[in-house]
């Protein structure tokens, strides 16, 4: 994983502040060169520490355990960590009051499903992320008159893929409700089908959420990261390996579901990927089935730590994992969804010389 600067340094930091303590108490070994990679971080690292670990939401899952070694190493920064960990504990108490009446309103017009922003738990994502079956004038009416919510600009992205997003007054984080389909172009109906039906309720702190079966987390990550951003976070790993030691996947299941979505190839990489990078700091990977490890077509080797995130490859790699879901949904029929999807490349060439022009793509993207 290649990277330079106090970034590179700051994301080896939490990657083994994160995963060389699961599974039990880390190596004599592994503790002191935790230790000493954190006693070489200068002063300027700590705003970078923070900055990378609020980006890839693993501030709750980390700082505890960095703070006690810093404390361990005599550190001035326990301090400083400590605030840090209450900071954010704040906001996710605070976005949880929130999201419990909101759902429920919600819940009224139709099923309503809490998902990415929870999988992170105890973080919390950016924003509240929502699927729900309900009437999208329904959704709109309520956020509007129960929450005196104001819609977001809507960018040509977020039409194409049937969500919306709410300024709640008091509430820092963004709502965005998705409304019978997912996907960047909203081509995806194979897997919501079975999303709600498939779902259960959760208790998060004094807060209890409807959250989607693992199988679905998995693939609306998969979804998310591999065929939207090209980027992967450290929450994304997390939270994936977190699934897959669970043992509470069914991958028989998966394969069926994430296939007919044309994302089963995308979706194995991704695993494979998650795996190979754990391994690095722990010695060895996940316990995968060999029909996730025959399916994947790259690794964690093609995945570069860069502009703060590790980077999937859009040529040739994620470009053949458009490709494949594209066909899939030509050969099943959905004439319509892969129209959508076929808006995905002119909607990115759009999206990438705005961005060049005016330092921003959210009209777009």
């Amino acid at each position: 994983m290649k990277g330079t600067g106090n970034s590179s340094r700051c994301i080896k930091v939490l990657s083994r502040a994160l995963f060389e303590h699961e599974g039990g108490e880390a190596p004599q070994f592994d503790r002191r060169r935790r230790a000493e990679t954190i006693s070489a971080l200068v002063s300027d690292d700590f705003s970078e520490l923070w900055n990378l670990a609020t980006s890839h939401h693993v501030i709750l899952r980390t700082f505890p355990r960095l703070q006690r070694s810093l404390g361990s190493e005599g550190s001035n920064r326990v301090q400083w960590m400590e605030q840090a960990v209450a900071k954010e504990q704040a906001r996710v108490d605070h976005a949880l009051s929130f999201l419990a009446p909101i759902c429920q309103t919600l819940g009224k017009a139709g099923d309503v499903v809490v998902m990415k922003s929870l999988d992170h738990w105890p973080d919390l994502g950016s924003d509240l992320d929502l699927y729900t079956n309900a009437d999208s004038g329904e959704v709109v009416a309520i956020m509007r008159e129960r929450f005196q919510s104001k819609v977001a600009e809507r960018s040509w992205g977020d039409r194409l893929a049937h969500k919306w997003n709410f300024i709640v007054p008091g509430l820092p984080e963004l709502v965005e409700v998705h409304v019978a389909r997912l996907g960047q172009t909203g081509e995806q109906i194979a897997i919501t089908q079975s999303l709600i039906a498939r779902s259960s309720v959760a208790d998060f702190g004094f807060h209890s959420f409807k959250v989607p079966a693992p199988e679905h987390r998995m693939i609306i990550s998969t979804l998310q990261r591999m065929y939207r951003h090209f980027y992967i976070r450290l929450c994304d790993i997390a939270d994936n390996a977190r699934l897959v030691e669970s043992a509470a996947v069914d991958y028989a299941y998966l394969k069926s579901l994430a296939s007919s979505a044309g994302l089963w190839d995308g979706l194995a990489t991704f695993l494979v990927i998650v795996s190979g990078y754990i391994g690095a700091y722990r010695g060895t990977g996940l316990d995968l089935p060999e029909l996730v490890t025959a399916a994947a077509r790259f690794g964690e080797e093609r995945v570069r730590f860069k502009r703060n995130f590790l980077r999937i490859p859009i040529f040739p790699q994620a470009a053949c994992l458009y490709a494949s879901e594209w066909k899939r949904l030509l050969l099943s029929g959905e004439l319509q969804n892969t129209l959508r999807l076929s808006l995905l490349p002119g909607l990115a060439t759009a999206a990438a010389l705005e961005l060049k022009l005016t330092g921003s793509d959210k009209g777009i993207w």
